[in-house]
């Protein structure tokens, strides 16, 4: 587990605190589609991401789910970090992407490590004002912009965080992941295929021109 540290977070943390990560902290293996969070869970343990790629969504009282942001490796969840540090139940869920590893650090060495780290309270503190970014913009695709125009950068996002210009997604997948039906995702799927910038497959998208 130590030479996954020193790979992902040896650029960020003191040598140090990556033994000491490496002595409490758990490694943690999930598949593609799995949950790692659910809401109203009490969070005991913060991830920090070493491969793979998370999704972090929002569910309404009616239980339609939206898309708020996506982590990848090197990377922590700002929203988990605010329940661990609160003791309050989590408000998102987290869902495996893609196939991803972890290791999960336990809540009581948040405030140990950012009393005796400067770079873990950096680290914490760019990880709040990163996922309030990506928060913001999530808000702004919402208010200002048409869902043709969220659907492009959704499949946009997808392709830069799994690395591959096929989606594996379908187009209900996609309804849930931005709070709308999949007739509307369809119609707009195949408006861009007609534009020839995506190639329509069974379950899955090609980005062909984006």
């Amino acid at each position: 587990m130590l030479k996954e540290l020193e790979a992902n977070y040896g650029h960020i943390f003191e040598t140090e605190l990556l033994h000491e990560i490496n002595n409490v902290g758990t490694f943690k293996e999930v598949q593609q589609g799995d949950e790692l969070i659910r809401i109203g869970q009490y969070i005991k343990s913060m991830p920090l991401l070493i491969e793979g790629a998370i999704k972090i969504l929002r569910e309404d009282d009616e239980g339609f789910e939206l898309l708020l942001y996506y982590l990848e490796r090197g990377e922590t969840c700002a929203m988990t970090l605010s329940c661990c540090t609160g003791n309050a139940k989590s408000a998102i869920r987290a869902i495996a992407e893609r196939n991803s590893k972890l290791i999960m650090v336990p809540v009581e060495k948040l405030d140990e490590w950012a009393s005796k780290y400067a770079s873990w309270r950096t680290f914490i503190f760019s990880s709040y004002h990163n996922r309030l970014n990506e928060v913001m913009d999530t808000v702004d695709n919402i208010a200002f912009k048409k869902m043709d125009q969220r659907l492009l950068h959704y499949l946009k996002e997808k392709v830069k965080f799994n690395g591959d210009n096929i989606i594996q997604s379908t187009h209900q997948d996609i309804a849930y992941d931005l709070h709308t039906s999949r007739v509307v995702i369809s119609r707009l799927l195949k408006q861009l295929e007609k534009e020839k910038m995506i190639k329509l497959k069974r379950n899955s998208i090609e980005l062909i021109n984006v």
